[in-house]
């Protein structure tokens, strides 16, 4: 399968968290700054890539705020397969979203100092009315997989659609745990955030799911190690097996 090499990029609490308010802690402004020039900034050390992929919940907690779509539920039937429209910014956001659930207000994203084209990732569960409203909203999506995401797929499709070279998989722990057992992902960059809160039910940054392999096991390599004032930066490569 064509793909482009993909890293997975998160700042991570002590206790391997990756969401809660340790992120207030107060040397989280060091691994903050690490995280984002790595991958955003021109000379980072992800740099170039062409965008990032994140799940629904991590793009409704950032970017769309769990707003409802505003769907036209009589809208004519749209044509099948997928939809792709030029792009007009360098920086893709790809956004997995079987369902088609996300209240987008346009086809584009600021993240800092970053401007992104969004791109939808679907299955078959999204209605017409769906697809409907991100074609009148110019944003583009592919579709892969009948009842879930068929994840190698869509990095197929993405790929080819739209030039990949590299991107950065964002999470959340579920998305990233499956791009990784499933020998989708080539390294794993982790910016540790000198802090833990006392959430019980935050996520790790690898998720399973309940129906996963309790025995399956993924094995890593180490690349470095680096210390950045509080905080410490690890980097993985994955062993394929």
């Amino acid at each position: 399968m064509k793909r482009p090499n993909i890293f997975c990029h998160m700042t991570m609490s002590l206790n391997g968290k990756i969401v809660g308010n340790y992120h207030q802690a107060k040397n989280a402004g060091d691994a903050g700054k690490l995280f984002y020039h790595a991958a955003f900034e021109p000379g980072g050390a992800f740099d170039p890539n062409e965008g990032w992929l994140s799940g629904r919940k991590t793009t409704d907690d950032n970017f769309t705020f769990y707003r409802h779509p505003d769907l036209d539920l009589s809208a004519a039937r749209v044509p099948d397969g997928d939809f792709i429209v030029p792009n007009t910014h360098p920086k893709y956001y790809f956004s997995i979203d079987p369902h088609g659930r996300l209240g987008w207000q346009s086809n584009q994203l600021q993240y800092n100092d970053t401007t992104a084209t969004v791109v939808e990732v679907l299955t078959n569960q999204a209605s017409n009315a769906y697809k409907a409203f991100l074609r009148q909203k110019q944003i583009s999506y592919v579709i892969a997989g009948d009842t879930t995401l068929d994840a190698p797929l869509a990095i197929s499709k993405l790929t080819t659609a739209f030039h990949l070279h590299r991107i950065m998989l964002g999470g959340g722990g579920v998305l990233n745990w499956s791009f990784i057992k499933q020998g989708l992902c080539d390294e794993v960059s982790i910016v540790l955030i000198p802090g833990v809160d006392g959430d019980s039910q935050s996520p790790a940054i690898f998720q399973p799911l309940t129906s996963d392999d309790p025995e399956r096991l993924v094995n890593f390599t180490l690349k470095s190690a680096t210390p950045v004032g509080n905080t410490l930066w690890l980097r993985y490569l994955v062993d394929h097996d």
